[in-house]
């Protein structure tokens, strides 16, 4: 359904270039396909280094990539004033040129509001869009809570009270909404990430990739300090020489400052011909090797964000018919249901064993691929998320005064 007249939105994303973020794409496209006129402010990087272009009806104005932020708090500190000053700046340049009424902001970090307010007085609202829990974040890049911490529910509360909507990924998002951000419920919307079903096919696989092994073990994703690369390594080493399944390939597909760390201990425990290091894959690339694999790995451990987090790469896996072996998380078992086998919280040997379970049980992993795909299709492709998006703009447009 179209809007009867043009509604004016700007996006800003500050942690990767768009189109490379899918969850942003789809909603800009969809917004789009809607009638909206949309704009989008974000960082250049990974190929995405136009500092304007218009691509699909989209107009993308970027800004010089920040340098990631891993080394401490004083590094991102560095890293979002450098984003809020070009922030600021491309706003001003996207209100002369285009105009817009909302200001749809995605985090991490929790600090577009700041631009929310200074164009309130102007009449344009704010839409949270509910990347990333920050603090639980925080807290599992540098594992303790404290002053920095408590800062980050600050800027969490007081981008709710800026927000007359907001939109969340999955339901433990929204009850922080609900509960921390004190938003009322017909404020805030689910819009789940999930894949845009017909951009996954299911395809033959690439006999190049799988390098003669009789099982692949496909991720896909941010290789960074909290997504468990070390318990996937771990874990890989206890299933090639402790239960002995050397007919085995570990295919890695992403990129992240971790990278180097985790390259260099598969090399010093002696993995690196089980090992495949594609960095970051796009598009037919990224389909290719999704499909040369038989299960997807999804090794974030429990922590306070994982646990309640929507991964990406578990959905894709899904969408692609793969089976799914991840630690137990709430929103894990949330997405992928009967999908996926779950191992003990954050123990890597439990993670290996039930990768040999579905080695071992070829007709089963079957049948768990299958499901998952009939369960994205049913219930959790980007297709199932478009509307609550057009409901969460109906919303904010009408108490605006402008339904």
């Amino acid at each position: 359904m179209r809007v009867s007249q043009a509604r004016r939105v700007l996006i800003v994303v500050e942690n990767l270039p768009v189109p490379l973020d899918r969850r942003v794409w789809l909603e800009a496209t969809s917004l789009t396909a809607a009638g909206y006129e949309v704009s989008v402010i974000c960082p250049t990087g990974r190929g995405w280094d136009k500092q304007y272009e218009v691509i699909e009806g989209i107009h993308i104005y970027r800004y010089p990539e920040p340098v990631e932020a891993h080394s401490g708090a004083v590094a991102y500190a560095r890293e979002y004033l450098h984003s809020l000053i070009h922030w600021f700046r491309l706003a001003r340049k996207v209100r002369r040129e285009r105009g817009f009424d909302v200001i749809h902001g995605c985090n991490p970090p929790d600090l577009v509001f700041l631009l929310a307010l200074w164009h309130r007085p102007r009449g344009v609202r704010y839409l949270f869009d509910h990347h990333d829990v920050c603090p639980e974040l925080f807290e599992a890049k540098f594992g303790r809570k404290g002053l920095l911490y408590r800062i980050m529910l600050i800027w969490e509360r007081l981008t709710f009270a800026c927000a007359s909507v907001s939109i969340a990924t999955n339901e433990s998002f929204r009850a922080i909404a609900l509960r921390r951000g004190r938003m009322r419920p017909e404020d805030v919307f689910v819009v789940r990430s999930a894949p845009k079903v017909e951009k996954f096919e299911i395809r033959p696989a690439d006999a190049s990739l799988r390098r003669g092994a009789a099982t692949v073990l496909g991720y896909v994703g941010v290789i960074g300090q909290q997504e468990g690369m070390d318990l996937l390594v771990a874990a890989a080493d206890h299933l090639i020489r402790g239960l002995g399944r050397q007919d085995v390939h570990f295919l890695i597909v992403g990129f992240g400052p971790e990278v180097p760390m985790v390259e260099a201990e598969v090399a010093r425990r002696g993995l690196g011909r089980w090992f495949t290091f594609t960095g970051a894959l796009y598009g037919e690339d990224l389909l290719r090797a999704l499909n040369s694999c038989d299960i997807g790995v999804s090794p974030d451990p429990k922590n306070a964000m994982n646990d309640i987090s929507t991964m990406n790469k578990v959905m894709e896996y899904m969408t692609l018919e793969k089976p799914v072996v991840q630690f137990d998380l709430t929103e894990g078992r949330a997405s992928a249901g009967k999908a996926s086998l779950y191992a003990r919280a954050n123990d890597p040997e439990d993670f290996a064993a039930r990768i040999a379970w579905l080695m071992d049980h070829p007709e089963a992993a079957r049948a768990m691929g299958k499901a998952g795909r009939a369960r994205v299709l049913d219930r959790l492709s980007w297709a199932h998320s478009v509307p609550h998006l057009l409901a969460a703009y109906d919303r904010i447009f009408a108490k605006a005064g402008r339904g």
